[in-house]
C-alpha cells in the first residue's frame, strides 16, 4: 500500500483508504488472503484479508448466540454458608433489583452483558450470511453492520467476567463458590467474541457490500 502523493481530485475516492486512527491517507492496493495492509505511520491494520473468513465468523456468531442464550438461563454459580445454599443465574441476579433507580441500573447491566452482544451477533449474521452465499446484500445491511459496529464498545460480557472473577476471590474466603454452567459458558463465550473480532476484516465487508459482483 503507497501513500497518496498526488491530489485527491486526482484519486478515484473509492481507490483512496483512510486509516481510522492517524488518518493517514493511501491508494488501495487489495492484499492477498492471509496477508495484511498497514498503515506507515501508526501500524494499525488497515485490510486483512482471510481465507473463508466468512464461515468463519458466521459458526462463531452461532455458538455465541446460543451460549448467551444458555447462560441467561443456566445458573451461573451457587453458594453455600452456614448449611444454606443457593443458586443464581445472571440474568435472575440483574433483574433482582425492580425499585427505583436500581430498575434502570439492573436493565442496562443485562443489556450491556446479554442483549448487546445477542444484538451484535445477529446482526452480523444478517449482513454476512447473504454475502457469504453469494448472493445480493441484505435489505438495510450497510446500516445493520454499521450499527453492529457502533455496538461493538458496549458489548461488556468480557468486562462482566472480569469484575466476577475478582468478587468471587473476596467472597471464597466467606462462603463456598461453585461455579454453574454458565460460568463457563460466559469464559467460552468471551474467548469466541475476541477470536472473530481478531478474524474479521471490516473493509472487506464493506467492500462485499458495497461491490457484491465483486466480492
Amino acid at each position: 500500500m503507497s501513500t497518496v502523493s498526488a491530489p485527491f481530485d486526482s484519486v478515484p475516492l473509492d481507490q483512496i483508504i483512510v486509516c481510522p486512527v492517524c488518518d493517514a491517507a493511501y491508494v488501495l492496493e487489495h492484499p492477498e488472503n492471509d496477508q495484511k495492509a498497514v498503515c506507515g505511520r501508526c501500524h494499525k491494520v488497515l485490510i486483512a484479508p482471510r481465507h473463508k473468513a466468512g464461515k468463519h465468523i458466521i459458526a462463531v456468531s452461532i455458538a455465541v448466540v446460543i451460549l448467551i442464550v444458555a447462560a441467561s438461563v443456566f445458573p451461573f454459580l451457587s453458594i453455600s454458608v452456614a448449611g444454606r445454599s443457593n443458586a443464581v443465574s445472571v440474568l435472575d441476579a440483574a433483574l433482582s433489583f425492580t425499585e427505583g433507580p436500581l430498575l434502570v441500573i439492573a436493565l442496562l447491566t443485562a443489556g450491556f452483558i446479554f442483549f448487546v452482544p445477542l444484538l451484535r451477533m445477529l446482526l452480523n449474521l444478517y449482513v454476512l450470511v447473504p454475502v457469504v452465499l453469494d448472493r445480493p446484500p441484505a435489505r438495510h445491511a450497510m446500516g445493520a453492520f454499521r450499527i453492529s459496529e457502533a455496538m461493538r464498545p458496549w458489548s461488556m460480557a468480557e468486562i462482566f467476567v472480569l469484575g466476577c472473577a475478582v468478587a468471587l476471590v473476596k467472597v471464597a474466603d466467606l462462603a463456598t463458590v461453585t461455579f454453574g454452567p454458565a460460568f463457563w459458558m460466559f469464559g467460552i463465550l468471551v474467548v469466541l467474541v475476541i477470536a472473530q473480532d481478531g478474524i474479521m476484516c471490516k473493509w472487506s465487508v464493506w467492500n462485499s457490500l458495497e461491490h457484491p459482483q465483486k466480492s
